[in-house]
Order: C-alpha cells, then structure tokens, then sequence
C-alpha cells in the first residue's frame, strides 16, 4: 500500500533554478489575499495539493486553540474526521465529499485567522526540521492517524474548554508530518495522552455534579 505520507515529504531539488516549496504559512497568506468573499474546503484542498493531509489536519486544528465563535469547532472539527480516518487507514490521496468541499467562510474571517496564527507558525516553522524518522514510516503515521480521529471525535463534542487540548495535540501531528519531524511528532503523543486525562478530569467532574445535583433534588423532594 502506498505510503500516505510520501507525498507529504519536503521537496529537496538539487536544481538551483527551481524554487523552493513554500511554507504552510505562505500558503495560508496566499489565500487568506485572495480577493474572492468567501474561501471554501475546496479551495483550501486544491491550494496545497499533495500536502493536503498534514495541511489541512494543521488548518482545521490550529485555529481550536483560539478563542472562536460558538459552534466554530464543530464546523471545523467536522472535515477533520474525514481527513484523520483517510491517514489512519493509509490512503495516498485525501477524498472529501461534495457538501463538505463546498463549505466555506468568509474571506475576512479567514484573514483574520490567518493573522493571529501566522506568528505562531512562522516560530515553530523556525524550529521544525527532518528528524527522528522512524517515528513517521507509514505504519506509525496510520497509528497517528487512529490517535488524530479519536481527538477529532473528541473536538466535535461540545465540552466546555474541551476543545483546545486535543486541538493542539493534532496541530503538533500535523506539523510532524508536514516537516517530517519526529520531535513534532512526539509533541502531539504527549499532547494526545494530556487531552485524554483532561477530558477524562472534566468528564469525572460533570459525572459528580449532576450526581450532587441529583441527590440534592431527591432529599429536597423526600
């Protein structure tokens, strides 16, 4: 089976005449200036190609770990769970359906994200690079893949607060794979186990709150 991640590797020419790939933060600009009102998934897809699993996986977390408007995560979450069960099961090319392509925001909204993450990007950029290989061969990816669609599952959810954590764990996968940077790699497993103990805290917290509420209630009505 090909390997999902192949296509996501950085290009190294040895010819001095062509350019070098462009950053995820470039491209993200790119489009943020396009004069078009609206950008859609579509657009986004078509934009970067053969990077469109790491890119897109970064694109669709990395704003969760911002303050957004009510019910943002969940239009955001929703392609993640297509994007994160086509890396788990090795696909080579990412396939989105039609009324998922064709959602979009507005271009105003999306130039604004793309202002306030840009300074993030262009500092870890600085500080990704190849290593760690091993961590990145096409079994371990898949692996990333299952731990990045339990983490889209869980920012779909509308759990108070519950949404950064496991956001920023699959923005530091995707930026593995996008640089094929194991340390990035090992940053997002870190995050993955981090976010599960949280949801785990708050979900524990809820439990005991409604049971309190619950028994309150009986002996007021007893």
């Amino acid at each position: 089976m090909p390997d999902p991640s192949s296509s996501l590797s950085t290009v190294v020419s040895t010819d001095d005449d062509v350019e070098p790939r462009q950053r995820f933060s470039e491209v993200l600009s790119d489009l943020a200036s396009r004069p078009a009102s609206a950008i859609s998934i579509g657009d986004v897809l078509n934009t970067f190609g053969d990077r469109a699993f790491g890119a897109l996986m970064l694109l669709f977390a990395a704003p969760n770990v911002l303050p957004l408007p009510l019910g943002m995560s969940a239009v955001l979450g929703a392609p993640l769970l297509f994007i994160t069960a086509q890396l788990m099961l090795g696909r080579s090319t990412l396939w989105m359906p039609r009324f998922i392509r064709e959602r979009s925001i507005s271009r105003d909204f999306f130039a604004l994200l793309t202002a306030k993450l840009s300074p993030i990007l262009h500092r870890a950029e600085r500080l990704l690079r190849p290593r760690l290989g091993v961590l990145l061969h096409p079994l371990p990816e898949r692996i990333v893949g299952a731990a990045c669609l339990l983490l889209a599952i869980i920012l779909f959810l509308p759990i108070p607060f519950g949404n950064i954590p496991p956001a920023f764990a699959i923005a530091a996968f995707a930026l593995g794979i996008l640089e094929r940077d194991g340390l990035a790699t090992l940053v997002g497993w870190l995050s993955a186990i981090g976010s599960l103990l949280i949801l785990a805290a708050i979900s524990s917290a809820i439990i005991a709150g409604i049971n309190a509420f619950l028994n309150q209630l009986w002996v007021i009505l007893g």
